[in-house]
């Protein structure tokens, strides 16, 4: 191996040890999804839940929660605590949208998801966050780092897959699929549209699913070039928050993004799953 070789290789994976370190930073954050202590789904039947302060109900897409005296909720550092047996309003909230309000050392989201209001109390005693000791993942491999295109539809699709959860559906605009080769087998990837601007996500699985990575899902998150051109890191993939916790609502990946290679690279099963195997 040439020294100018070996020294590509030590970039890519000091790039890929920043670049980790800092996801699991990101995923350890006090009030990240490792923090959620309960998952409430909103009926139009006041009811109390645990976890937070107040009496909530969901109906003709508001929200609404009823405070008792002493109950404190803030937003925006703004205390919302009006006259006691006062309702107060949420929403509406755009499907996968949401907002955060606070009490005491407590974020609670409420958040819409599949269609459905959704109460998540996140907390930094929650003793999943507690424990966490980091994500195993693959030692980083530039065999899986490959070059693939960007070929947009004639038209966006909207896409509906399952969930983490039994019961509902999420519906994804898809502008295009990733096309790549890998192992020797042209592949094609259904992109959906990222968070960040001009970026799309990409969720699937493949044939380490269940053996040695998580068995219902990874995402990978690329941005392609104004010619289309992208670069596909697999090295990068990592889990979604259900592949911690059941308290997540995340989205299965498209049947045709079912990739009938093995990739052994990114985040493995988690040590809270192991025993799913």
């Amino acid at each position: 191996m040439s020294t100018h070789t070996e020294t590509a290789l030590e970039a890519f994976e000091e790039d890929w040890q920043e670049w980790h370190a800092a996801h699991e930073r990101h995923r350890a954050d006090p009030h990240g999804f490792l923090a959620v202590t309960h998952l409430h789904w909103l009926t139009n039947e006041a009811t109390p839940l645990e976890g937070v302060p107040g009496i909530w109900s969901a109906e003709a897409d508001v929200v609404r929660v009823v405070l008792e005296p002493g109950e404190s909720l803030q937003q925006d550092g703004v205390e919302l605590n009006p006259d006691a047996g006062k309702s107060l309003e949420f929403g509406p909230i755009e499907e996968r949208g949401g907002i955060n309000l606070v009490s005491g050392d407590t974020v609670i989201e409420v958040a819409k998801r599949g269609g459905e209001y959704i109460v998540r109390p996140r907390n930094p005693e929650n003793q999943l966050l507690q424990d966490y000791q980091g994500t195993p993942a693959y030692t980083p491999n530039a065999a899986f780092a490959v070059a693939g295109t960007f070929v947009p539809f004639e038209a966006p699709r909207p896409t509906t897959v399952g969930a983490a959860v039994e019961g509902i559906q999420h519906v994804y605009e898809a502008p295009g699929e990733i096309r790549f080769k890998l192992a020797g087998q042209e592949l094609a990837l259904t992109a959906f549209n990222g968070h960040a601007p001009g970026s799309l996500s990409v969720l699937f699985t493949d044939q380490t699913s269940g053996k040695t990575t998580y068995a219902a899902n990874r995402s990978l998150s690329v941005v392609p070039a104004a010619d289309g051109s992208v670069q596909l890191d697999f090295n990068r993939a990592v889990n979604l928050p259900c592949a911690y916790t059941d308290l997540a609502t995340c989205p299965l990946p498209p049947a045709e993004n079912r990739l009938p290679v093995a990739i052994e690279a990114g985040e493995k099963i988690p040590y809270e799953r192991q025993d799913q195997k």
